[in-house]
């Protein structure tokens, strides 16, 4: 057996053990799960760039906040379904001063993470109409949406916006929405896993469609403020986060607290249903839920059934930073810009061996340095090179699974790699290069 970084012969009784297919088109779960077997039994240390998570410490003041809570009492008492008045109010507050949008507290939700924020939403938005029955996912995308859906049984279309952006967008998405099955439409911003930002003028192409064919937009913002290129950190001064919610009222926003608060292990989201959308009827609705306001369906007869609420204690802990946030005492972006900071150096030991960057531009701009980064090696598709790199201590996700048409892209994650280890990754990546 050839001689790699990792100790060839276990790696391949690793996976041979796994029962995996192939490690190149496996779910990011079982990538992870494989490589904590090899890292028990070789002793060796992986290049962790499976999984999105933050690599940052949670943030004292939601920490602080939820202790106080607990010690008060509320792990013994239910929490209202809608939320604690302190967290509707904050967040409310948050995406006004942030996002430079009007939404009344009684439309901002808490959530089990954003995750269940968006299984709620594929829930019900394929009831309001019954003779709609399909998302559009604009990708490359999170694949457990997909998943979700799978799960759900309901029906879904995608695309890779890659060779669609600026104007084009425009065409590629009218070819959907007049069919008349699409009732929702789904993109992260920035863009997991390409790390790909809408411009203001893709934004309103979306919204002033979304408006046209009654469309409702959903837009995932787990990574909220962290286009560094432009500095949203600062509450009621522009510039803010761009939103499609400045362009039609038939919106949901998930707010995760995942990355920009490093909050990710109390499972706390923010569900954001624009004010036109809460109050409107949907007549289908009744078929399954006691009302036919959006709002009260989505409040009592989805999210209650799904989990009876959100972790009482969490929700003082994100109404604490949220409200340090609107008072200006805690700046949201200062410390995930370490994860742009990483991202750039590991870009450049990536290239400087043999690799390229698959998604590297914002249609004229280069793509920001941020969460992730996408790359790729010439010669190979994502299965063969995974397949691969994990012999050489390094693990990421192919794009296969994120819905991407680049059929040789790699997803990187930022999150997890300290300075510390940019030695080995060099080291790995050189050698790499050598043996291909």
């Amino acid at each position: 057996m050839k001689s790699t970084p990792i100790d060839n012969q276990i790696v391949t009784e690793k996976i041979k053990a796994s029962g995996l297919m192939s490690v190149g088109t496996s779910s990011i779960r079982e990538i992870k799960k494989l490589v904590d077997e090899i890292e028990k039994a070789t002793g060796e240390k992986f290049v962790r760039m499976e999984m999105g998570i933050p690599g940052l410490p949670p943030e004292k003041i939601g920490v602080e906040g939820q202790i106080e809570a607990l010690k008060k009492g509320v792990a013994a008492k239910y929490p209202d379904i809608q939320g604690i008045p302190e967290l509707k109010e904050g967040i409310s507050q948050f995406v006004k001063l942030f996002m430079d949008i009007e939404v009344n507290p009684e439309c901002c939700l808490p959530t089990v993470g954003s995750m269940q924020g968006s299984f709620a939403s594929f829930l019900m938005l394929s009831r309001l109409y019954h003779h709609r029955d399909t998302t559009l996912f604009i990708d490359p995308g999170f694949p457990v949406h997909k998943q979700q859906h799978r799960v759900l049984g309901r029906k879904f279309e995608s695309f890779d916006v890659y060779n669609y952006r600026g104007e084009k967008l425009r065409e590629k998405l009218e070819s959907y929405f007049k069919t008349g099955l699409i009732h929702s439409v789904l993109y992260s911003n920035p863009n997991n896993p390409s790390w790909i930002c809408f411009t203001e003028d893709e934004l309103k192409i979306i919204g002033e469609l979304a408006t046209k064919y009654n469309v409702i937009v959903m837009e995932d913002l787990a990574y909220f403020g962290m286009d560094f290129r432009k500095d949203y950190s600062k509450p009621g001064v522009p510039p803010y986060q761009p939103t499609v919610a400045h362009y039609t009222n038939n919106y949901i926003l998930f707010i995760s607290s995942s990355k920009v608060f490093s909050y990710a292990g109390e499972r706390i989201g923010m569900m954001v249903i624009s004010n036109h959308l809460y109050h409107t009827r949907f007549e289908d609705l009744l078929q399954y839920y006691p009302s036919s306001q959006f709002g009260y369906a989505m409040v009592f007869g989805t999210l209650y059934p799904l989990s009876s609420g959100t972790s009482h204690s969490a929700q003082y802990a994100l109404a604490a930073m949220l409200k340090a946030a609107i008072n200006g005492s805690f700046n949201i972006v200062e410390s995930v810009r370490a994860y742009g900071k990483k991202a750039k150096v590991m870009k450049k030991l990536f290239t400087d061996n043999g690799f390229e960057i698959v998604y590297d531009t914002d249609i004229d701009q280069p793509i920001a340095d941020g969460f992730y980064f996408t790359f790729s090696y010439p010669g190979m598709d994502a299965e063969a090179l995974l397949n691969e790199l994990v012999y050489y201590g390094i693990s990421a996700i192919s794009l296969l699974i994120t819905g991407s048409e680049r059929s040789e892209g790699i997803r990187a994650c930022t999150s997890l790699i300290q300075p510390e280890q940019f030695g080995d990754l060099e080291a790995r990546l050189k050698r790499f290069h050598a043996d291909h």
